[in-house]
């Protein structure tokens, strides 16, 4: 049996992450934790409790809070109060924080908004994916475009002022025309953030097969490159930020700051079959399994199905590898000073892949293509 994680009282400001694993039905891209039965919730609710009350005293406080999935707005209304009851309950929120909820546009009613808005939640990000039908029906998305519109349209009227959307590029036949314009088409709904990833497929999905049968194909790697470099382009053409690989945002204060958290190395609490947690100098991880996840809370047990302890190294590292993927970059004394390092700062500055300002190195675009190797030309 997996040992608890040794409880201590974290001194910085931590996010707090809630792992609903509850779908209708499973994207045939998606290889998240998740079940397609709701008949487990009052089950889950429990464990939330007890896992909520094991970690009670472990941080001061928590300025954020993202319910993800998995679909956090499949759950009954009843069953979000609830939630959000035994979150309170047992762990407390800056009064400036930052309360995000992923929803379906197929999902979006009025009494759900209400429900959210009275709940406190003042960030929601939408998980459209495309306003195309037929990229929709690829993905296996249960929703129509004119669906996302219409949700997003009533997720404004309910006066949500920071929203995101979550888009995909890269489907198979998908062209960089076709692409931008359902870049164009968000834009005309103007939200405040913007998440757009490429499609990456694993074997344990339905379209991660019919690509290792050969039935679709990956991208090339230049046309990869070619996608993000229009996308990122068309967006800050558009008055958006590229502040990380993935994410834009209208302006630095609608920048996720959940996520910021990830990406900065600042500690988060992952609730939740799944959910990871750091907390600055260990990592552990929950079981994949909300049955198993359910019973080992249940016999007194945290649900772990893993731990690692960090070395000063290994999160030196990660810092490196987290910090070239976002605008702000690092602090240039994080990188040796070295005659090696200089040389190799000063390369990557002169290939237009990283630039030095302020004291800070950074990606450019055209660094952030690349940013995971970054790191390890610093390290030979």
């Amino acid at each position: 049996m997996n040992s608890p994680v040794t409880p201590a009282r974290e001194p910085s400001r931590a996010g707090l992450y809630i792992h609903v694993p509850f779908c209708r039905s499973k994207c045939r891209y998606c290889d998240f934790y998740s079940v397609t039965s709701l008949e487990p919730v009052e089950q889950w609710l429990l464990g939330i409790g007890r896992e909520a009350r094991h970690y009670q005293d472990r941080f001061d406080s928590f300025d954020t809070l993202y319910l993800g999935g998995g679909t956090p707005t499949l759950l009954a209304i009843h069953h979000l109060k609830l939630l959000l009851g035994l979150l309170r309950q047992y762990f407390r929120f800056t009064a400036d924080a930052e309360i995000t909820v992923e929803a379906n546009p197929d999902d979006i009613t009025s009494d759900l908004l209400a429900c959210l808005h009275d709940l406190g939640v003042n960030r929601i990000s939408l998980g459209v994916q495309s306003f195309d039908d037929e990229s929709l029906g690829l993905l296996g998305r249960r929703h129509s475009g004119r669906q996302a519109e219409v949700a997003f349209a009533s997720i404004r009227k309910s006066g949500f002022n920071n929203v995101g959307m979550d888009l995909i590029y890269g489907l198979p036949g998908q062209s960089e025309t076709a692409w931008l314009e359902q870049l164009a088409h968000a834009i005309r709904l103007n939200p405040e953030h913007l998440s757009c990833y490429q499609l990456t497929l694993s074997g344990e999905t339905p379209l991660g097969r019919m690509l290792e049968d050969g039935l679709i194909q990956n991208l090339e790697e230049e046309t990869e490159r070619s996608f993000f470099l229009h996308t990122s382009q068309f967006l800050e053409n558009q008055g958006y930020t590229h502040y990380e690989v993935s994410n834009f945002a209208r302006r630095d204060s609608l920048r996720s700051r959940h996520n910021c958290k990830y990406w900065n190395h600042t500690p988060y609490l992952g609730l939740g079959p799944g959910a990871h947690s750091f907390d600055a100098r260990e990592r552990w991880w929950n079981l994949r399994s909300l049955e198993a996840y359910c019973r080992s809370l249940a016999d007194g047990a945290p649900p772990l199905a893993g731990k690692e302890a960090l070395s000063e190294e290994q999160l030196h590292l990660e810092t490196l590898f987290l910090g070239f993927r976002t605008r702000d970059g690092i602090p240039i004394e994080e990188l040796d000073t070295g005659p090696f390092a200089r040389e190799v700062r000063a390369r990557l500055v002169a290939d237009g892949l990283l630039q030095l300002a302020h004291g800070r190195l950074s990606p450019t675009p055209a660094g952030m293509v690349v940013a995971d190797h970054l790191p390890l030309l610093f390290d030979q």
